[in-house]
């Protein structure tokens, strides 16, 4: 009776891929599941008949030498899962590590990967104020320098030619059309002129260029922090249902989909300079109030905080309009729990602005993913209460212990990076990380070639 023979070489590959195999699906690598979230959410776009499109075998080699290379950057990301370090061709000034990451392993090969392959072509067509630009100041202004960031000559992830490009940028903004063509006074069809505005543009560049139509839409970014941002992109059916869209409104009962869309950070930059966290840091022993909070009474969930708090605890210093008197960001340093509620909106800046002061942010929203959460797990350096237990704040905030609370602090500091927002971008700041968001969705998508 003979046996057959297996080749050594081929017996070791089976023995890497049952391993490997195993390996993730244990449930110590349950965090790789939890940060590629996107990995969940499948769409193959549907190709436009080659036909149509001019020299179409050489368009659809260059996709194809693209694809290849982002199947490459998946393997490179599994593998570190598996091995629990890192491959790079320099050395790291930044390793990321730690509780606040969903699997650090996984994000920082993702990044290395983003920043050995992504590009981002930005669309020519439109003319400034209303393409091209954006507001950089006030509540707005992450929309305004993320569009000029992007379009900046010294952004290496700016792709010199659109056949070498993974994203197509619509550099719209959002803002600067409500405020240029919205017609305040027009109370007949006041939609149409804003959303006609953004489909014809998108028609100008589907009828231009191949690679709208190739895909229809859905290796397209549009970048927006105004409210209005998730109805207007219904201008165009396939921007809304395919592309990528980089929001500050990302509220999951209007449409915003986590697999797909991108949920950006609220930065409040009020005279226009770039912010960045507090240089007096408050140790958590320091911290003598137990929560804070100032605004006005936007929305039914700051209606329950003003009613249950505003004036009613020492402890806990609730506000509609801040005294003459008090700093805001005094207060929120001396603070243990910054109180971030959504307002007639679910993004709020005082989560940024909890970061920055080192205070610990409070969520209280409904229907809101908060940003970068592909990466970061924001259980371990925030709070998060239900709008029906607003009532039970103190009681809720009270059982965290000193120690627990130590190490949430702790963890805000670690985060505070990659929230400031620099100019030009540095690795892993608010610029990047909205990027690597955004690159985390293409790297999900699998186009036909």
């Amino acid at each position: 009776m003979s046996c057959m023979s297996w080749p050594t070489p081929l017996i070791l590959l089976l023995v890497l891929l049952i391993s490997s195999t195993l390996l993730l699906n244990s449930p110590s690598q349950n965090t790789f599941s939890k940060f590629f979230s996107t990995f969940n959410y499948s769409f193959t776009p549907k190709l436009e008949d080659p036909s149509s499109i001019s020299n179409t075998t050489t368009l659809q080699a260059k996709l194809g030498t693209l694809e290849d290379g982002l199947a490459r950057s998946r393997a490179a990301i599994r593998g570190a899962v598996i091995r629990h370090n890192y491959t790079s061709n320099k050395i790291e000034d930044f390793v990321p590590r730690g509780a606040v990451y969903r699997n650090a392993y996984a994000f920082h090969q993702s990044y290395i990967e983003m920043e050995k392959r992504f590009k981002v072509w930005t669309y020519g067509e439109g003319e400034p104020p209303v393409f091209h630009g954006g507001p950089e100041a006030n509540i707005y202004a992450v929309e305004g320098h993320l569009i000029s960031e992007m379009e900046d000559r010294r952004n290496p992830f700016r792709a010199r030619r659109p056949d070498e490009a993974h994203v197509f940028l619509l550099p719209l903004s959002v803002v600067n059309i409500v405020e240029y063509v919205y017609k305040h006074r027009v109370v007949e069809d006041y939609w149409g002129p804003l959303r006609r505005l953004i489909a014809d543009y998108i028609a100008v560049i589907a009828s231009k260029h191949p690679y709208w139509n190739r895909t229809m839409g859905a290796d397209h970014l549009i970048i927006s922090c105004h409210d209005w941002a998730p109805y207007l992109s219904g201008a165009d059916p396939d921007l809304y249902r395919n592309s990528i869209r980089a929001i500050c409104n990302a509220n999951t009962s209007e449409g915003f989909k986590p697999g797909k869309d991108v949920t950006l950070p609220e930065v409040h930059l009020p005279d226009g300079r770039l912010s960045n966290p507090a240089r007096r840091r408050t140790s958590a022993a320091a911290r003598t109030l137990l929560a804070f909070f100032a605004g006005g009474a936007h929305g039914y969930i700051r209606e329950a905080l003003l009613r249950h708090w505003k004036g009613k605890d020492p402890d806990i210093i609730v506000h509609e309009r801040l005294p003459k008197d008090l700093d805001y960001g005094d207060l929120m340093s001396r603070a243990r729990f910054c109180l971030c509620p959504s307002g007639y909106e679910v993004a709020s800046p005082r989560i940024v602005e909890a970061i920055f002061h080192g205070c610990v942010p409070v969520i209280i929203s409904v229907d809101y993913p908060p940003p970068f959460a592909d990466v970061l797990d924001w259980s371990k350096f925030s709070v998060e209460i239900p709008v029906g237990r607003i009532g039970e704040m103190k009681e809720i905030l009270g059982r965290i212990s000193a120690r627990r609370y130590a190490v949430l602090q702790g963890r805000v500091v670690q985060v505070q990076r990659h929230f400031v927002l620099n100019r030009p971008a540095k690795r892993f700041d608010v610029f990047h990380m909205v990027l690597h968001s955004v690159w985390l969705r293409r790297i999900n998508l699998r186009l036909n070639f």
